[in-house]
C-alpha cells in the first residue's frame, strides 16, 4: 500500500504507527480542545491532485483554493468528474495510492499533507469526519449500527466500553433514530436511517469538520429535507465547520453560507450561496442554476435551459480557458488564455474574462464598475434589448438564441406572464417584438442554449476518487 505524496515520488504507508505515534493517537493532543479563532479552520492553498504519473497523468484538481472558518458552511458543486469527490478526499489524505498532492491542505493551522500517519489517524474523525456518498456501501454490511458508531470512540480512547455505549444512544436520539436500532444491520434500515447513521458516526469524536460528499443522493425530497435540516441544526448548535458537496445548486443555496463552483479541476466562481445560485456572473454557474426550473416562473417552465456538450476529458483538456468550448459568451481570446480568478463584487470571484476588477459599493449598496451596474448584480437596471437580439446592459450577446416571434397579442401576453422584476430569480423579461432582456449575467446567454438539457453530463468521464 502507498500513501500519496506531493512530488510526484510514492513512500511506502506504515502498516502501524510507532509507539510514540500511537499514545498521540489515543490521545488526541493537538485537537479542537483550544484553538486560535483568529486563524481559518479550513485553508486550502494551490491544491492540485494528479492520478498516475508520466504520458498517462491525469490532473483531477487543478489549483483550488478555499477557505472555511469554524461555523460555517461551504458548498462545492460541479457536474460528475470536476473533481468534487477527490478534492473531499484530499482534505483527509483518503485518496487512493498513486495519486499525487502539491500545495497545502491547513486544518487549525496544521498541514494534513504533510502530518506523520499516527498524527493523521488521530485527526481523523476527531479532527475532522467524512460523511461519505451512498451509506449502504459505506456501512459494513456484517456488523450492528451500534458497534460501527462505538469503534472511532473506542479507537480514540474518548471512552470505555460502557459509557461508548451510552454515548452511542445519546448519538442516535441526536439524529432522530431511535435507540433500539443500534443493533440492527445496514439492510434492516432505510435509506434516510442509514444517512442518519453515517451523520452519527461523524459526529462521533466531536469532530471541528465535517465533510459531507453528497449526503442526501438518491433520497426522496422528504428524507432529503430532513437530513439537510438534521446537519444545519447541528452545525449550527455545536459551531463546526461544513463541507457540503452536491450536484443540487438549490439545496447548496439553502443550507450552505458559500458556494463554490468547481469545472474541470478549478474553482470558476465563489461567493455568498443564495448570490451566486439567483445571479451567477461565470457563464457555466449560471447554466447550471439556470437547468433547474423555479416554481411560479413560466419562462424557466416554457423553456427550460441547459448546457449541450459534456465536461471535457481531465487527460485531454482545452487550451484557454477549459469551459471555452461550452461557452456561449466566449471571446477569442478565450481560447488561448487561461482565466484565473478574480474580484466580481464584494465577497465573489469568478474566472471569466468578462469580468473586470475594480468593484465598488455604491452608497445604494449596490456593486458598480466605473459608475455602471455590475452585470450580475441584484441591483442591476433592465435594459430592453432591440430587435431579435439577446441583450446584456445593452449589448449584443454572442451564441444568444432569439425566441420565436409571434403577433403583437402574444408578445404582450407573454410579456405580462414572464415579467418579473426580482433579480433572485433570474427573471426574463419579453418585449413586443418578441426580443428578450435580462438583468447583466452570463445567465442570459445560457437561457438561449434551448432544450440540449443535460444530455451527457451524468455520463462525464471521471476521476474521482
Amino acid at each position: 500500500m502507498t500513501e500519496p505524496t506531493t512530488r510526484g515520488t510514492q513512500v511506502p504507508a506504515p502498516s502501524q504507527a510507532t509507539d510514540a505515534e500511537s499514545d498521540a493517537t489515543s490521545r488526541g493532543e493537538g485537537d479542537a480542545t483550544s484553538r486560535d479563532t483568529s486563524r481559518p479552520l479550513l485553508d486550502v492553498r494551490d491544491l492540485r491532485i494528479t492520478y498516475g504519473s508520466g504520458a498517462r497523468a491525469v490532473p483531477a484538481v487543478r489549483g483550488v483554493d478555499l477557505t472555511l472558518r469554524a461555523g460555517e458552511k461551504l458548498g462545492i458543486a460541479g457536474e460528475s468528474g470536476c473533481g468534487k469527490s477527490t478534492l473531499a478526499m484530499a482534505l483527509l489524505r483518503l485518496l487512493p495510492p498513486g495519486a499525487t498532492l502539491e500545495g497545502e491542505i491547513l486544518l487549525d493551522g496544521e498541514d494534513v499533507r504533510t502530518m506523520a500517519w499516527g498524527r493523521l489517524r488521530a485527526v481523523r474523525w476527531a479532527g475532522a469526519s467524512i460523511v461519505f456518498q451512498g451509506a449502504m456501501h459505506s456501512l459494513n454490511a456484517v456488523h450492528r449500527i451500534g458497534d460501527q458508531i462505538l469503534e472511532p470512540i473506542l479507537l480514540h480512547r474518548l471512552a470505555g466500553p460502557e459509557e461508548g455505549r451510552r454515548r452511542v444512544k445519546e448519538l442516535l436520539r441526536h439524529v432522530g433514530l431511535p435507540v433500539s436500532r443500534a443493533t440492527a444491520y445496514p439492510h434492516e434500515l432505510s435509506g434516510g436511517q442509514r444517512q442518519r447513521v453515517m451523520i452519527a458516526m461523524a459526529l462521533a469524536c466531536d469532530p471541528q469538520l465535517i465533510i459531507a460528499d453528497e449526503p442526501t443522493t438518491a433520497l426522496d425530497v422528504m428524507i432529503q429535507a430532513q437530513i439537510l435540516r438534521l446537519i444545519e441544526g447541528l452545525v449550527a448548535e455545536k459551531g463546526i465547520g461544513l463541507v457540503m458537496i452536491s450536484h443540487d445548486l438549490a439545496v447548496l443555496a439553502d443550507t450552505c453560507d458559500r458556494l463554490a463552483i468547481m469545472y474541470a479541476g478549478r474553482v470558476v466562481e465563489e461567493g455568498p450561496a443564495r448570490e451566486v445560485y439567483a445571479q451567477a456572473i461565470h457563464p457555466y454557474g449560471a447554466a447550471l442554476s439556470g437547468a433547474f426550473p423555479r416554481i411560479g416562473d413560466p419562462a424557466s417552465r416554457f423553456a427550460p435551459r441547459g448546457l449541450p456538450g459534456d465536461p471535457p476529458d481531465p487527460a485531454s483538456l482545452p487550451t484557454g480557458c477549459t469551459f471555452h468550448p461550452r461557452c456561449p459568451v466566449a471571446l477569442p481570446s478565450c481560447a488561448t488564455e487561461p482565466q484565473p480568478l478574480r474580484a466580481a463584487g464584494p465577497g465573489r470571484r469568478a474566472a471569466c474574462v468578462r469580468v473586470d476588477e475594480g468593484f465598488e459599493e455604491t452608497s445604494d449598496g449596490a456593486t458598480s464598475r466605473g459608475g455602471k451596474p455590475v452585470p450580475g448584480d441584484a441591483t442591476s437596471d433592465r435594459a430592453t434589448a432591440p430587435g431579435d437580439a439577446t441583450s446584456r446592459d445593452g449589448e449584443d450577446v454572442p451564441g444568444a438564441a432569439t425566441p420565436p416571434r409571434g403577433t403583437e397579442d402574444d408578445a404582450r401576453a407573454r410579456d405580462d406572464a414572464t415579467s418579473h422584476d426580482g433579480a433572485a430569480d433570474g427573471a426574463t423579461s419579453r418585449t413586443a417584438n418578441g426580443a428578450t432582456s435580462r438583468s447583466g449575467d452570463a445567465r442570459d446567454a445560457a437561457s438561449g442554449l434551448g432544450d440540449a438539457g443535460h444530455d451527457g453530463a451524468d455520463e462525464a468521464r471521471s476521476t474521482q476518487a
